[in-house]
């Protein structure tokens, strides 16, 4: 459930499309090899991508899936079979989805509060390795939004049992416009922000320990300082997306992105309403 570049086919730089923007310094079809793609399905500027423009690459994960359509689904690579490429690149974002939920699933998992219902989560993971599994016909057949809202049903019994570990009354603030807001060592604890738009958001010093941040837009955010430990649902492309510092103390699993160099200034509020035509978090 983590990316794997090196056995997979680029995937992610042919099959999705993107926009020129504060993201990507070009416009790309999907379908089109991004330029920066070489022969060898390596990217020529990966250790330039934020200096090139291109940002938004860095703060993309496929977990896993790349690696497992290339190896596993297909075996062979889009260029040496080029009539299976458009198949490909169809099945990719499919078993994205998929692997994105066992991402979630297994998270779950591994939370002692949610050991009530871990029988029911660990159906759901077998399930959704099932089709995982299936044949490239198999995976376009999946209705990937059904089988997600039968998924989330769990994860939010697991949101609210880790949740209520905080005591006390925490904020719902789920799906809420919180772009720019000004949350500075807000108390945070246990709060749902599932979906929650906190684009630019000034997080400094924040206690966000037990919150739902599944979905949480934090492109732009500045976690300097913030506490995230037992944090639920967060994932390394959210935090890719914020700012944040060496004060700053993240889940167990997740590591500190390298442009994180020093205190976090804080961003302008209207950061990160740039068009991109990428994958939003999913809204739960």
């Amino acid at each position: 459930m983590r990316a794997d570049c090196a056995n997979c086919f680029g995937l992610c730089c042919v099959a999705l499309p993107f926009a020129a923007s504060a993201d990507f310094a070009i416009t790309k079809d999907a379908g089109r090899p991004c330029p920066n793609l070489r022969d060898d399905f390596r990217c020529g500027i990966h250790a330039r991508l934020r200096d090139s423009g291109f940002a938004g690459c860095t703060v993309y994960d496929c977990f896993g899936a790349g690696q497992k359509v290339s190896q596993v689904t297909f075996g062979r690579s889009w260029r040496d079979e080029p009539r299976t490429a458009d198949r490909m690149f169809e099945v990719f974002p499919v078993m994205r989805h998929l692997h994105e939920l066992l991402w979630y699933l297994d998270e779950a998992l591994s939370l002692p509060a949610a050991r009530p219902i871990h029988p029911e989560l660990r159906g759901a993971f077998e399930e959704t390795e099932r089709l995982t599994a299936g044949t490239p016909d198999d995976l376009l057949d999946v209705d990937v939004a059904a089988h997600r809202e039968k998924v989330n049903v769990l994860l939010l019994r697991t949101s609210e049992l880790v949740r209520a570990s905080a005591g006390g009354r925490a904020p719902d603030r789920r799906g809420a416009d919180l772009i720019g807001a000004r949350l500075r060592k807000a108390d945070l604890r246990g709060a749902n922000l599932r979906g929650a738009y906190l684009i630019g958001a000034d997080l400094r010093g924040a206690d966000l320990r037990w919150a739902d941040l599944i979905g949480a837009d934090l492109r732009g955010a500045d976690l300097g300082g913030a506490d995230l430990t037992g944090s639920v649902f967060l994932t390394q492309v959210q935090v890719n997306a914020a700012k944040g510092d060496e004060a700053t103390k993240l889940p167990a699993g997740l590591t500190r992105p390298s442009h994180w160099s020093g205190p976090a200034a804080h961003p302008p509020a209207a950061a990160g309403r740039a068009s991109v035509r990428r994958p939003r978090p999913r809204r739960r």
